[in-house]
């Protein structure tokens, strides 16, 4: 099936031109148009999805499409999200993906159907074909809550500091004296993993400190693995002091497997969590971790959403939002207390 980009090359112009082509939005030459039109006859293209997402009237509508919202992050991010929708006057029309690309693209079509008056993509993970799909939908306002260093010139992006909040918690374990430290990352593929992971390790090679391997594991986000992950981890002959684990619901598992061995958080092993989720406070003991500012981020996106559907601005832009460190029960001092880097 012929896409936008597809009729853009056949015809020698950009796809916003053939936009403007298709739904009559900015002035473009007779000649261009005739070569547009030619080109989508030629490939068959029907422009039809794309067309009804342009706005000749509101919907008062915004679709997101999520990977999932029975994450507790993302649960409390959609939550600020529809809030901030609540408050506008807005309906949010919500679409767990689960990364399926198949699935990705249904809802995409079936929200230009709607003619949503914004969209918002908060995806974990952003191949070059989700990349290239959302590009033939650039014709409706859009905010990727991107958690790489992916960009894309027809979007707004809010970017998270996984690398930055990763520093922050291995700079504060080796405040707090420990020099003995493992890790329990989430996906390497994901910034929310590999990027946490990246920032942490930025903070031990700073002080010299190098982790043993077996210290390291990566887990998937999810409870189970934090839980094996610990397990593993404090089965090793030499134990590290404290345990950095990259999601606070891993952070869980990993606690209930120390408990399990017969190790006391925090006084046989610190840990110290990453994402602040609702919950994290009610952990036994109350959990250390570093706080995302998920409603800030959520309304966020939706101020920026609906800035571009009003103002009809076609400019990107990129906001960041920050971590800080939460600190709770769930860290003791190490054996280095008083080590100066």
């Amino acid at each position: 099936m012929a896409t936008i980009k597809d009729v853009a090359k056949r015809a020698g112009v950009s796809t916003t031109t053939v936009s403007h082509v298709i739904n009559k939005t900015r002035f473009v030459a007779e000649e261009t148009k005739i070569a547009v039109w030619e080109a989508i006859k030629e490939l068959h293209y029907s422009p039809s999805a794309v067309a009804r997402s342009l706005k000749v009237n509101h919907t008062k509508s915004i679709g997101l499409l999520a990977t999932s919202s029975e994450a507790p992050y993302f649960a409390e991010v959609i939550e600020a999200v529809e809030n901030s929708c609540y408050s506008k006057g807005y309906t949010l029309i919500l679409c767990n993906s689960h990364n399926n690309l198949e699935k990705q693209k249904a809802y995409l079509a079936m929200l230009a159907q709607k003619r949503v008056d914004g969209l918002l993509v908060m995806c974990s993970e952003y191949p070059e074909t989700l990349l290239e799909t959302l590009e033939d939908y650039r014709n409706i306002p859009m905010v990727v809550m991107d958690w790489g260093s992916r960009r894309s010139d027809f979007t707004d992006a809010i970017q998270d500091n996984a690398v930055e909040g990763g520093y922050m918690a291995g700079r504060y374990l080796i405040e707090r004296g420990h020099r003995d430290i493992g890790v329990i990352s989430g996906p390497l593929l994901r910034n929310t993993g590999g990027g946490r992971l990246n920032g942490f390790m930025k903070a031990l090679q700073e002080s010299n400190i190098r982790p043993r391997d077996e210290w390291i594991v990566e887990g998937d986000f999810e409870p189970e693995s934090g839980y094996k992950a610990m397990h593993q981890i404090l089965s090793q002959k030499q134990r590290p002091t404290a345990v950095f684990v990259g999601g606070d619901v891993m952070a869980m598992g990993a606690i209930c497997a120390a408990d399990e061995m017969g190790l006391r958080v925090p006084q046989d092993v610190s840990v110290i969590g990453y994402d602040n989720i609702r919950n994290a406070r009610y952990f036994t003991p109350a959990l250390t971790t570093i706080h995302q500012p998920k409603e800030r981020l959520g309304a966020m996106a939706f101020e920026m959403l609906l800035d571009r559907i009003i103002s009809k601005r076609e400019d990107s832009q990129t906001i960041e939002v920050y971590p800080k460190l939460i600190e709770r029960r769930s860290v003791a001092d190490g054996p280095f207390l008083d080590y100066r880097r």
